[in-house]
């Protein structure tokens, strides 16, 4: 009879153990979801950071930063603003280890993360985000701050005749 509760024990340990890693799968996939949608968030404030900083027609207007620090406190004029609260750490990585984006000798125009770790994430982005849905890591989402150029209409309103 001992025998067969050893066996028991066995196999209800065994049971026990393959339903502890289904939860742990289930577990690990709703962490990195909710890490996703940190580094939306965050993604998008240093995309808001940027634009503010560029947009500051106070402090010198139409530059981009030279460095993160410059984001959090901006010393171009007379105040000091903090276009960003915090440097945030990357969520996927968990360090401050950002990509930044540059072009050419214009300054930060955009971050995005240093992790090489494919998302699971892959649609019901905003519009301005659409790429990202072909992305194949999360260094793939880009978050861009490129300011609207208004052009001169082609094709002016015609003058009433006289």
């Amino acid at each position: 009879m001992a025998g067969f509760t050893y066996i028991g024990l066995l196999i209800a340990i065994v049971i026990l153990g393959i339903g502890l890693s289904a939860v742990g799968v289930v577990w690990r996939s709703q962490a990195q979801r909710e890490r996703e949608q940190e580094l939306l968030f965050i993604g998008r404030d240093f995309k808001r950071a940027i634009a503010s900083y560029y947009m500051d027609t106070g402090n010198g207007g139409h530059q981009y930063p030279q460095e993160i620090a410059d984001l959090l406190e901006d010393k171009r004029g007379t105040e000091i603003h903090h276009h960003l609260r915090r440097f945030y750490a990357d969520p996927m990585t968990g360090a401050q280890d950002w990509n930044l984006i540059r072009v050419d000798m214009l300054g930060i125009t955009g971050i995005a993360s240093s992790s090489q770790n494919a998302p699971i994430k892959k649609s019901g982005f905003p519009k301005d985000e659409s790429e990202f849905e072909d992305a194949t890591c999360y260094c793939d989402w880009k978050f861009l701050y490129q300011p609207r150029i208004l052009g001169r209409r082609a094709n002016p309103v015609p003058r009433a005749a006289d």
